[in-house]
């Protein structure tokens, strides 16, 4: 079997922007692979992003969309560029989470020596380092265990249901499965884990200690998380009550001292989608009387273009400016915060405790689920794992 050489970043230089490698040549018997949807490095990647994006039935159901696909991506591709270029010219999904990957798996090998040593794999949907791309690597290493952790905390047939699509669907189109004598088992969600929770609340107080103090009792919190089409949602979709959830335990983590909303931001297309959106939830409470509020991600764990260029200035800065408000602030996603670290190596380190494969949950589909690839991923999975 052959050895890697493993990268550790330190978090004191990861926060100053720097990148500090020490080199361990080990073999990992324990591949931990992390699925996101990714984002663009650079604004080259951009098009091609939008192209997967919208050619993906999983995310997104459009008439004749194998036509008004590529499209639609063509035609927002200047757009979505010039809003990366406002950013600083690319994504930072795979410095987080490569980052995250490097001190989870560092944790990892002291909770759990019998499973050690973790390697972290990143496998992006959309993007480099793309899915297939990444089974290709986790099979030359040959782990003696393979998890699927996603990182989507609560779970959507769009977003971690289209991970786990695609992973079926590349083992379907490669039937010679190189990771066989593996133990394979799966983590599709964990918005209720209390580490989060508290990392969400630690967020939430640093930004309210920006407010002049006799005006912080009275910010609103507004959870804001990506909006789902309503036809997902009537099909059974469990996201929202995931994200809901979430959102329960963060204000209890608070003492229930904020007056706070669930709203939700980034719609797409002409069809009706989960609301209050964002801006309007803003622009409403304004009216009220309202004019302190924070914003915070509850869906994501890292910064990408939804936090830094939607929330941060389309909201933050051109909306508040817009309505009046005297200020919005927006609390960070979780990033590398240490409670954030703890939670991911603690998620992890039970599951692998647990001895369960899959979950139950998982293995039910939607009451009104049409997709048939959903049933036959499902069966395989069920399969794969037992």
């Amino acid at each position: 079997m052959h050895s890697f050489l493993r990268k550790v970043i330190s978090p004191a230089t990861a926060n100053h922007g720097l990148q500090q490698f020490r080199t361990v040549a080990t073999k990992p018997r324990t591949a931990v692979v992390m699925l996101n949807m990714g984002g663009p490095q650079n604004t080259d990647q951009v098009h091609d992003y939008l192209l997967n994006i919208m050619t993906d039935r999983d995310m997104i159901q459009l008439p004749v969309q194998s036509k008004l696909g590529p499209w639609i991506a063509k035609r927002r591709t200047p757009e979505v560029q010039k809003k990366y270029s406002e950013i600083g010219g690319g994504s930072p999904i795979l410095k987080w989470t490569d980052l995250q990957g490097e001190l989870m798996c560092k944790q990892l090998d002291k909770l759990s020596p019998e499973t050690a040593p973790h390697k972290h794999y990143v496998a992006f949907r959309y993007v480099n380092p793309l899915t297939e791309d990444t089974f290709r690597e986790v099979e030359r290493d040959q782990p003696e265990r393979v998890v699927l952790f996603s990182q989507y905390p609560q779970y959507s047939c769009a977003t971690s249901g289209s991970s786990f699509n695609a992973i079926y669907t590349h083992y379907k189109d490669n039937p010679s499965n190189g990771l066989a004598k593996a133990r394979w088992s799966m983590i599709d969600r964990w918005g209720t884990h209390p580490l989060l929770a508290k990392t969400f609340a630690d967020n939430i107080r640093k930004e309210l200690e920006k407010f002049p103090e006799e005006k912080r009792k009275d910010v609103v919190l507004l959870f804001s998380a990506h909006s789902l089409p309503l036809r997902a949602v009537s099909r059974g979709d469990a996201y929202p009550s995931e994200v809901g959830a979430t959102v329960q335990n963060v204000m209890a983590e608070l003492g229930w001292a904020q007056p706070y909303c669930l709203v939700w931001q980034s719609k797409v297309g002409p069809l009706p989608w989960l609301e209050p959106f964002t801006e309007d939830a803003i622009k409403g409470y304004v009216k009220q009387g309202k004019k302190n509020f924070i914003l915070v991600p509850i869906a994501f764990v890292n910064e990408h273009i939804e936090t830094l260029h939607e929330l941060d200035i389309e909201y933050c800065q051109e909306l508040a400016h817009e309505v009046g408000a005297e200020k919005i602030g927006r609390a960070a996603a979780p990033n590398d915060h240490p409670l954030f670290i703890e939670a991911l190596a603690d998620v992890v380190q039970k599951h692998l405790a647990s001895g369960v494969t899959v979950g139950p949950k998982f293995l039910l589909r939607c009451p009104a689920c049409v997709n048939a690839k959903c049933s036959a991923s499902k069966q395989w999975y069920k399969e794969l794992c037992n």
